[in-house]
């Protein structure tokens, strides 16, 4: 089966790479909603249609499955959010105005990417700080960047009197993130129960209510 679907992905056409590609976001979905530990591949098969032996022809396994989806994901949607963080922060704006533009871009990114960042959130973002692998090291550096480009803005911020300068950078930066990231937990795109923009004006309010400096 392994030299098959080799063969596969390399000689396969349309129809084989579009089937793969439906099989990877139904299993999004499917580890969304179940946790990566709990799916199996008969759960994914059941929700694609097939039987657990016709996966095999897309993937050797779940785990193949969860690093090629998740981890693939995961490192676009890093790049991209660090390079517009990086971005912003150059902007002629002020420091709420850039934090704002970062809790947006933040949000409308994982809507973008829903379910693959989302279960990367979910699974597996606390076990990369612990892992040796390029990939992980890679991952650590890029998010620790992007973290720093929130706190040297927030810093920017206090100097210059926007924000009330008696609490802890560092602090506030966990608070943001894990607002944002908290998400992961109820957030649906297309629920109807909250929108991408719902989401960002309702953290503003409550992000940067806090963060006033007092007149």
């Amino acid at each position: 089966m392994s030299k098959r679907r080799r063969s596969a992905r390399v000689e396969g056409g349309a129809a084989y790479h579009a089937k793969r590609s439906e099989l990877l976001q139904i299993a999004g979905d499917v580890f969304k909603e179940k946790g990566f530990e709990a799916a199996t591949l008969n759960d994914i098969a059941a929700r694609f249609g097939t039987d657990r032996a016709a996966i095999y022809y897309y993937f050797a396994s779940k785990d193949e499955i969860f690093q090629e989806v998740f981890q693939a994901t995961a490192k676009k949607v890093l790049d991209e959010n660090l390079a517009e963080a990086t971005r912003i922060a150059g902007l002629d704006i002020t420091a709420h105005e850039k934090l704002h533009q970062l809790i947006h871009l933040q949000v409308t990114s994982y809507e973008a990417n829903y379910p693959y960042v989302y279960v990367y959130i979910q699974e597996d973002m606390g076990k990369v700080a612990f892992q040796s692998t390029p990939w992980a090291k890679d991952m650590v550096r890029k998010t620790r960047r992007f973290e720093q480009i929130v706190a040297d803005i927030i810093t920017s911020g206090m100097r210059a009197g926007e924000f009330r300068s008696d609490l802890s950078v560092p602090l506030v930066v966990r608070t943001l993130f894990g607002m944002v990231n908290w998400t992961h937990r109820w957030f649906k795109p297309g629920d109807r129960k909250y929108t991408a923009q719902q989401t960002v004006d309702t953290f503003s309010a409550i992000f940067f209510d806090g963060l006033r400096r007092s007149s």
